[in-house]
């Protein structure tokens, strides 16, 4: 990820409205899951942070970064520890088994996604599950994801083979950010038929409509941890080993 990327998602991450509103989804789908007392969570690939606060409240937290500047601005919230780690082979915590890893956004930047999926699969516990969220349908790529240098976007069904494929079922999976998807994708496909696109959505818009954005997607949370949708602008799939 560009360095200006790294910085501008640190600067909004406590205030942008997707950020906000998919900690407060993702905190009630956590909390349907059950995790034991003190469960041990890792956070693979926590960017500057933003979720630390968030899942630590679910148990001992541990957290990885490729990226030393993010690594560094996540450490410095002294949440919980954060080691350097690479994605698939480069793992810490030697000798750690989790109840819980959180792949939030995290996948599509890996080469080897499916590789990624097997050696994280080795750290859980018998009974563990692997959190994940992905950026959804390639028919919404935009100079966002070049910015953010990611190398695919997912669909529920592609994901789904990829988890089977790597050794894990699947526990729930499908859509959501679904409510927001026809204007997103109205507003990507506008942009690329003009040719206007932006560098990346992590800018914050105006106040009015930040808040009234988070409020439409964060409304989503009553529905995830029971329900996924059958479209939307991201992928959520909670997997577990396969029996």
């Amino acid at each position: 990820m560009q360095p200006e990327v790294h910085a501008e998602m640190a600067a909004v991450q406590q205030r942008h409205w997707w950020f906000v509103a998919r900690r407060r989804i993702l905190q009630r789908l956590i909390e349907s899951l059950r995790l034991p007392p003190q469960a041990r969570i890792l956070d693979s690939g926590c960017g500057s942070g933003g979720n630390l606060a968030m899942l630590s409240r679910f148990g001992r937290l541990q957290a990885m970064e490729i990226d030393a500047t993010a690594r560094e601005a996540a450490a410095s919230l002294g949440i919980c520890p954060v080691a350097a780690g690479c994605l698939p082979h480069q793992l810490p915590f030697d000798g750690e088994r989790y109840d819980l890893i959180c792949l939030l956004d995290v996948l599509e930047h890996v080469d080897d996604d499916g590789a990624a999926l097997v050696q994280l699969a080795r750290r859980l516990h018998p009974g563990g599950r692997i959190l994940v969220t992905v950026p959804a349908y390639a028919w919404l790529w935009s100079a966002h994801d070049v910015a953010h240098h990611h190398r695919r976007r997912y669909t529920a069904s592609g994901l789904r083979r990829l988890a089977e494929q790597s050794g894990l079922a699947v526990q729930r999976l499908g859509y959501f950010n679904a409510l927001l998807l026809p204007a997103i994708a109205a507003a990507r496909l506008l942009g690329r038929w003009r040719g206007q696109e932006g560098d990346s959505d992590a800018a914050l818009p105006s106040a009015p409509v930040n808040a009234l954005l988070q409020a439409v997607f964060a409304s989503e949370r009553h529905l995830v941890p029971r329900r996924l949708f059958p479209a939307g602008t991201s992928v959520l799939a909670v997997l577990r080993l396969a029996a």
